[in-house]
Parts: C-alpha cells; structure tokens; sequence
C-alpha cells in the first residue's frame, strides 16, 4: 500500500466520523416523521461508487463493524450488508452506474431498501411488533435517510475530489 493510499482511506475514515457525529449530535434530536435517520449505509455506497468492487467491500467490512458497534439491532447484520453493499455499489459502479449523483442516488435507493427489507424481516420475524408498525417504521425510516444522500455524496465526492486530484510538479 502506498502512502497515498493510506492518506485516501484516512480521509474516508474522517469523512465516516463527520457522518456519523452529525448523525448522532445532531440528527438524533431533530427526528423527521418520528425516526432518526442511518447515514452510514450512504458512506459506504458513495467509497463504493468511487474505487471498485474489493476496496468497497473492504471499506464496507470496516464500517459495518464499526456500525454494529453503535447501532443496537441484529448483531453482524450491518458487518454483512454493509460489506455486500460496498461490494455491489465497487461492482456497479465499474460495469453498469457512471460515477456521477444519478448513479449515486440509483445504488443508494437500492441499498436503503435492502437494508431496510432485512430489518422489517429480521423485527417481524423477532416479534417486536404488529407487521403494519414495523413497515410504517422502516417505509419512514427509508425516507428519512435517503434525504440526506445527496449532502453525505457531495462530502464523499469533496473528499475523493482532495484524494485523486493530481499534485502539479510532483512525479512519482
């Protein structure tokens, strides 16, 4: 691995922690429709989006551990969504989505959903509650997040912008 590499994953780890503080600083206590929004999914698709299939996988490996530790539900549920949603976003991205916001928002919608689709079962199946409520709650929790796509894509997009723009004068 080459400094510049370790310095690009360092800045997509900074960008994780301003996500994640302004999810739980901030976010937390301004809930829309009665829920708090999961921003670190959108990460993990936008690290995806922009390097390829193992390097997203990896870095959704990475986040989702980080993320089973801070949310409470199905233990290693995240570790392995996250790690598939990087790997299919890494994948997407290198064969079918342009690196660009359209792509972004098509890879985002469809790992929301996903996630959100495993978490209903996962609630329904564990009986937490009337099916009807935990849909109303996962329907409104989809929403909630995805209205925060477009400003976690545009911080990632600053931060790859910082990490591949090429210096003027160095050769390596």
């Amino acid at each position: 691995m080459r400094r510049s590499d370790v310095g690009k994953w360092l800045l997509y780890a900074l960008g994780v922690l301003v996500v994640w503080m302004a999810e739980t600083l901030f976010l937390n206590r301004l809930p829309i429709l009665g829920v708090i929004p999961v921003l670190l999914p959108l990460a993990a698709v936008a690290v995806g989006l922009w390097e390829s299939a193992l390097p997203g996988a990896v870095f959704g490996l990475c986040l989702g551990i980080f993320a089973d530790a801070v949310y409470p539900g199905l233990p290693g549920g995240m570790t392995l969504g996250l790690c598939v949603i990087g790997w299919l976003t890494g994948a997407m991205s290198q064969y079918r989505v342009r690196q660009s916001l359209p792509g972004y928002l098509i890879c985002a919608v469809a790992a929301m959903t996903a996630l959100e689709v495993f978490r209903v079962l996962s609630a329904a199946l564990s009986h937490l509650g009337a099916l009807s409520d935990i849909l109303s709650l996962g329907g409104r929790e989809l929403a909630c997040s995805l209205l925060y796509a477009i400003p976690v894509y545009l911080l990632f997009k600053l931060l790859h912008h910082l990490v591949t723009k090429p210096v003027r004068g160095v050769r390596l």
